[in-house]
């Protein structure tokens, strides 16, 4: 089983300002993005259990600072977090049909994109992480050398004991090609412990038939710990040398599904952190992604989230 270092937890990627439908024409302001999902959501659930921190670059705007101050409020480490004088935060609307959703971006401009600009600074900012986790996003949203930067700065912690966890989260828009989705993915997966792939995004563009065909592709790169989440099919898994599926609990009331598989994400690398075995921590996260889709836009409600069941270690 693998083990972590330290209960510091350390989230890298993008946050972009959220416009969530909240009825005819209105929307409420919030913040999201998949890896700051996954950091926030594991934090309101470990409180002070785990020290959690999102890595990310963002502007000198009010809109910036009040980003950092909501995640400082929140309890998550912003000490990762670099400013950019030029450049500022990226912004999404999220449209709604029924309870499924789409999207559309403003974020030519963000200064996440330039994250790993600074090796020296983002190997600073990783520095004492237990557990790093990243996606697809992350990876897509930087340029094919930052992306490189990125690699060595990652290997290099995970060859100092950190864990890295990586979630594909396919976006076809943010990459050239679905050559470089396979490439780049292929080179991740090299640094990668724990994959937290989406199903429907393996089949679609990496040529998957099977949950299981994702595991054995990932498996065959080094990858210890693999779990493919498939909406509301069995999540399937790999872990210590046992493969096996834990079904998916019905939700009843959904109303949005956007964020539910960083939610996930989150339940899962936390019950790992604290040092529950796979099949438990995929039943973790299962109920916070369950949380997650009764609620309106990427996060659930703080009070929500605490008001969970506690772990039992």
């Amino acid at each position: 089983m693998l083990t972590f270092p330290s209960r510091k937890m350390l989230s890298i990627g993008e946050a972009m300002v959220e416009m969530a439908p909240v009825g005819d024409d209105l929307y409420r302001r919030a913040f999201a993005g998949d890896t700051f999902n996954t950091a926030w959501h594991l934090a309101q659930r470990l409180g002070t259990l785990a020290r959690v921190g999102f890595v990310t670059r963002i502007g000198q705007d009010q809109l910036s600072n009040a980003f950092a101050a909501e995640l400082a409020a929140d309890g998550l480490d912003i000490s990762g977090i670099s400013r950019d004088p030029r450049r500022h935060m990226g912004l999404y609307v999220i449209q709604l049909d029924g309870v499924e959703r789409s999207f559309h971006y403003w974020r030519d401009s963000s200064a996440a994109k330039l994250l790993a600009d600074d090796p020296a600074e983002l190997s600073k900012a990783l520095e004492g992480a237990g557990l790093i986790h990243l996606s697809g996003i992350t990876l897509a949203i930087l340029s094919p050398a930052a992306r490189q930067s990125l690699f060595a700065v990652l290997a290099k912690v995970r060859q100092g004991g950190a864990v890295v966890s990586f979630d594909p989260n396919i976006r076809p828009r943010l990459w050239s090609s679905v050559e470089e989705i396979r490439v780049t993915v292929a080179a991740m997966l090299q640094i990668t412990d724990i994959a937290l792939p989406s199903f429907d995004d393996e089949v679609a563009h990496l040529q998957d038939k099977t949950p299981a065909d994702t595991i054995r592709r990932m498996r065959a790169a080094g990858v210890r710990e693999v779990v493919v989440k498939d909406g509301a099919g069995p999540v399937q898994f790999h872990f210590d040398g046992q493969s096996g599926a834990v079904p998916t609990p019905p939700v009843r009331d959904i109303r949005d599904t956007t964020g539910a598989g960083d939610a996930f994400n989150a339940g899962y690398l936390a019950a790992r952190l604290m040092g529950l075995d796979s099949q438990r921590a995929i039943a973790s996260g299962q109920m916070l992604a369950g949380e997650v889709l009764k609620h309106p836009g990427a996060r659930a409600p703080k009070a929500a989230i605490t008001a969970l069941p506690p772990f039992e270690v």
